[in-house]
């Protein structure tokens, strides 16, 4: 295993885990919620959390680039990037629904190598290195072995966002082609399809921050991760993640003309 891989793994694990920690102080009490120019809610917990994550990186590998939904874009010179996003979930965070975790991404040369999905409330960190598995907490976890679509249980978040990108009709023809569906959104959705838990995950509306650490877990859980043509990238704002056995179906019924 490679030692500078490995060791930024580990420093990702332990600041996610730090950082979720410290943002779950503030969803146990009241705080301000604002809004930013695109109008999505962010909070002090949201920015207090980054900034934990940053200075506990940036102590450790001082070269290193960050991309972090609150504080943009910092270039590095190692050709490592790390990629948070502090709160995947702040919509559920401030209202009290416990599904929201702490994502960081680890990337090198731009392809994701490492993850870290922690889940402050329910105590579960799923994670993940390029060669070295994929676990949820201290158990291996593998994506499922379902191979017909019409036997698959379908993940997604909000059905808004496929009717703001004018896809509904290819949604709804996915989703009556699956044998369940469950609107399990945000990081968590991603996570499950890595577990086998479930079979599907499409989403809409995502950043880079939203879905880096979750397609490193996916991955390494044998599972495939795309936008919805194809293409292996975080840099769309469409994504399917699946069990890889039933993708390229999915992907031909999203492309439905």
């Amino acid at each position: 295993m490679n030692a500078d891989w490995r060791t930024r793994y580990d420093l990702a694990v332990e600041a996610a885990r730090k950082a979720g920690d410290l943002a779950r102080e503030y969803y146990e009490t009241t705080f301000e919620v604002e809004h930013k120019a695109d109008d999505s809610p962010v909070t002090i917990a949201d920015r207090k959390a980054e900034e934990l994550i940053r200075s506990l990186v940036a102590a450790a590998f001082p070269t290193d680039g960050f991309l972090g939904e609150e504080y943009g874009d910092q270039a590095g010179t190692s050709g490592f990037r790390w990629i948070i996003d502090p709160i995947d979930g702040t919509k559920s965070f401030i209202r009290h629904i416990p599904i929201w975790a702490t994502l960081v991404g680890l990337e090198y040369q731009n392809e994701q190598i490492g993850g870290v999905a922690y889940i402050p409330v329910f105590g579960m960190t799923y994670r993940a290195l390029r060669g070295a598995g994929a676990y949820m907490n201290e158990r291996k976890i593998h994506v499922s072995d379902v191979a017909k679509l019409s036997d698959a249980l379908l993940c997604y978040s909000s059905i808004n966002w496929f009717i703001k990108a004018g896809r509904e009709k290819a949604f709804l023809e996915l989703a009556t082609r699956t044998s369940r569906q469950r609107g399990y959104g945000d990081f968590y959705g991603f996570v499950l399809v890595a577990e086998g838990a479930a079979d599907l995950m499409i989403e809409h509306g995502v950043n880079p921050w939203d879905i880096a650490a979750t397609k490193a877990i996916v991955e390494e859980a044998g599972g495939t991760f795309t936008d919805w043509m194809g293409t292996q990238t975080i840099y769309r704002p469409d994504s399917l993640a699946s069990n890889g056995k039933v993708h390229a179906e999915a992907l031909a019924i999203l492309n439905m003309t």
